[in-house]
């Protein structure tokens, strides 16, 4: 069995995916709790990816197709 790694191998450091953080009243800022408070954007050397705090993208919507298109 082949282990990949969740969203590539290379995850840019940001505080939003840290293990270290936690939302706070405003969503452009976050607490560490190492640094205090910081901007969602930003890192530290102590960063530490968590998987489970990234926000999935959203499915595009499919165009809807009728029987009609299809037929010759």
């Amino acid at each position: 069995m082949i282990k990949r790694p969740l969203f590539g191998s290379r995850v840019d450091p940001a505080c939003c995916y840290c293990q270290h953080s936690t939302p706070g009243d405003d969503p452009a800022f976050l607490t560490c709790r190492h640094k205090g408070k910081v901007q969602a954007g930003a890192s530290c050397r102590r960063f530490r990816y968590d998987p489970l705090r990234r926000t999935p993208a959203r499915q595009t919507v499919l165009p809807h197709y009728t029987k009609e298109e299809f037929e010759i």
